[in-house]
């Protein structure tokens, strides 16, 4: 990613919390979010480093639920408002302005690296996984939500899976279909997946 992205996503920042599931403004919107996402973290208080994580919405649930997050964006407005928005609610959150294809963080540090609709626009996105999955520690999971639009672009479940399959260990995908996640209905994929890479199992 280049500083043209970096520009064009700081412009965004703005309005990016319009969108339902980006600025998670309904009430229930949010609890669906939180649920879903607790129910595929370690019990215990555990590291978790959300890469691409925007204004920070996911990043302030996950503190909020007792975890120890880093969040990491190119853009440096996003970041602004991912720090206003863990001042607001009252929570630490570590902030890393970096490419998230190629994050610069120690290996074995984390127990869960998440990501949300952003494997996909990666310029090489099995090489992007393969880096992600050295940011663990043995038992450590990665949690991905991504789709398929019906523009074409994204990645479909069975392309994500087969991405995960390369990286060995255990696989399980949730489709994400129900009008709660995103605020209106959806005609287009999308799903979350988890996978225990082999080189992260204990």
């Amino acid at each position: 990613m280049n500083e043209r992205d970096s520009m064009t996503w700081d412009r965004e920042a703005e309005a990016f919390d319009q969108e339902p599931d980006h600025g998670l403004l309904d009430a229930e919107t949010r609890t669906a979010w939180r649920e879903l996402l607790t129910e595929h973290l370690p019990d215990e208080p555990c590291d978790v480093v959300d890469l691409g994580c925007g204004t920070g919405t996911l990043s302030v649930l996950l503190a909020q639920s007792g975890r120890r997050v880093r969040g990491v964006d190119f853009s440096a407005e996003m970041l602004t408002r991912a720090a206003e928005k863990a001042r607001q609610a009252d929570v630490q959150i570590e902030l890393t302005r970096a490419d998230v294809f190629d994050p610069p963080l120690p290996a074995g540090t984390f127990d869960v690296v998440m990501s949300r609709h952003v494997l996909w626009a990666l310029p090489d996105p099995a090489l992007a996984l393969r880096r992600w999955a050295t940011l663990l520690r043995p038992g450590g999971r990665l949690i991905l939500v991504e789709g398929h639009w019906s523009t074409g672009a994204g990645l479909t479940a069975e392309e994500t899976e087969k991405l995960l399959s390369d990286l060995g260990g255990s696989i399980s995908t949730r489709p994400l279909t129900d009008t709660v996640y995103w605020g209106r209905a959806i005609a287009d994929e999308r799903y979350l997946v988890m996978s225990t890479p082999a080189q992260a199992r204990r």
